[in-house]
C-alpha cells in the first residue's frame, strides 16, 4: 500500500496572497491530507487571526487549520530560534506524521528536517506570484490582482450614512468616495422604488427584495474600493420602512437588519438640520423628523454606536474625515470615539 502523504505549510498569511494560495493549492493537488498552521501576528497585521484563518477554511475547506494563538514570532537563522520553532511545531501536531513540509523560505530546510519530511520548495524565487505580505500590506488597492475577493473585502472598511429621507446622504456619500477616490454604494431603494412602486407602496416581498439586492451590488462594489467602501443607508432602514408601511417585515428582512447591525465599520447618521426638498416621492417634512427619531432610536436600541452629522456638506464631511483619520478597521471603536473630541459617539 502507498503512504499517507500528509502536507505540512505555515505562516501568518497577512494576507493571504496568490503565493500563498499557488503553495496551498500545490500541497493538495499532491498530498491526501494538507494541514496548514496559522500564527497570530498583531506586530504585523490588525487583521485578527480568527479572520485570517477563516480565509483559508473558506477557500480551501479540505484543508486542516490549526490556529498557533501562542507560537513565538521571532524570526531568525539562529539554532536557538530553529530548534524553538521546531519545538512548537512539534507539539501542536501532537504526533501527526508529516511527509511533506511546503514553504518557499529557509525555514524550509531545517523544519522538514526536524519533521522527517521531504522538504518541498514553491516558487522560492517568486516567479510565477511576484508578491509579497508586505507589499500587500503596503498597497492592497494596486496589488488586489492577488488577492481573493474572499480576503480583499475583509481589507476594507464598509462606512453607511443612515438618516430620514432628505438628509443629505447620497450627497454626502457621493462627495466622500469623490474625496478618498474610491466606490460608493447609491440607495439601491430609491432606484427600485421607482421602477416598482404602486401607488407609492411596495409589498413585504419587494422591500425584502430591496435589503437583497442592496447587499448583492454593495458586495461587488467592495470589490474594488480603495480602502474604504461608502454605503447609502442599509438593511435596517428598509427595515423600518416595512413596519412603517406594513407594521411587520419578512423573516429574512428582519434577519438582514440584524446582519446590517455588525456588517458596517462606521456608521453615521445625517441630522435633519438642512433644508427638506419637497418631492414628490417623500411623505412631508413632519414624517422626516417622526422617521429620524426612529432611527435614532432603532440604533440605541440595537446597541449601534454612531456618529451625528451637521451643518453644511463641507462640515459634515471635515467630521467623516477626522473620523477616518484615527479609525482603522479591526481597530477599538471605543478608542477613535475616545479621541474624537467633537462629539461623542452615540449621540
Amino acid at each position: 500500500m502507498s503512504q499517507h502523504r500528509t502536507g505540512l505549510t505555515l505562516g501568518k498569511f497577512a494576507p493571504l496572497h496568490a503565493g500563498h494560495q499557488f503553495m496551498i493549492e500545490t500541497a493538495i493537488k499532491e498530498m491526501d491530507e494538507v494541514i496548514v498552521v496559522i500564527y497570530d501576528c498583531p506586530e504585523t497585521t490588525h487583521i485578527p487571526l480568527r479572520v485570517r484563518s477563516n480565509w483559508i477554511r473558506t477557500l480551501y475547506p479540505q484543508v486542516h487549520v490549526i490556529e498557533a494563538w501562542d507560537g513565538s514570532n521571532e524570526i531568525g537563522d539562529t539554532p536557538e530560534i530553529k530548534r524553538m520553532h521546531e519545538t512548537y511545531i512539534l507539539q501542536k501536531l501532537a504526533g501527526r506524521k508529516i511527509t511533506h513540509f511546503y514553504s518557499s523560505e529557509f525555514y524550509g530546510d531545517h523544519m522538514s528536517a526536524a519533521l522527517g519530511a521531504v522538504n518541498r520548495q514553491v516558487d522560492p524565487d517568486r516567479n510565477t506570484f511576484p508578491v509579497s505580505g508586505t507589499q500587500v500590506r503596503g498597497n492592497p488597492f494596486d496589488n488586489r490582482k492577488f488577492l481573493s475577493p474572499v480576503v480583499y473585502k475583509d481589507m476594507i472598511a464598509k462606512v453607511v450614512f443612515l438618516g430620514a429621507p432628505s438628509t443629505g446622504k447620497s450627497t454626502l456619500t457621493a462627495h466622500m468616495a469623490k474625496q478618498m477616490h474610491t466606490g460608493w454604494m447609491a440607495e439601491y431603494g430609491r432606484e427600485y422604488w421607482e421602477k416598482h412602486q404602486m401607488d407609492r407602496r411596495l409589498s413585504l416581498e419587494q422591500l425584502e427584495e430591496i435589503a437583497e439586492g442592496h447587499l448583492e451590488r454593495e458586495e461587488l462594489l467592495v470589490k474594488e474600493a480603495r480602502d474604504v467602501l461608502f454605503v447609502d443607508t442599509n438593511a435596517i432602514t428598509t427595515y423600518m420602512f416595512s413596519h412603517y408601511y406594513h407594521g411587520t417585515a419578512t423573516p429574512r428582512l428582519t434577519q438582514l437588519a440584524v446582519d446590517a447591525a455588525s456588517r458596517y465599520e462606521l456608521v453615521f447618521v445625517c441630522d435633519t438640520d438642512i433644508p427638506y426638498e419637497d418631492t414628490w416621492d417623500r411623505s412631508g417634512e413632519v414624517q422626516r423628523f417622526v422617521f429620524q427619531k426612529q432611527i435614532i432610536a432603532d440604533l440605541k436600541m440595537r446597541q449601534i454606536p454612531y456618529f451625528l452629522l451637521q451643518g453644511t456638506l463641507e462640515e459634515r464631511a471635515e467630521k467623516v474625515s477626522h473620523i477616518l483619520k484615527i479609525y482603522h478597521i479591526y481597530h477599538s471603536l471605543i478608542e477613535c470615539i475616545m479621541t474624537h473630541t467633537g462629539s461623542g459617539g452615540r449621540e
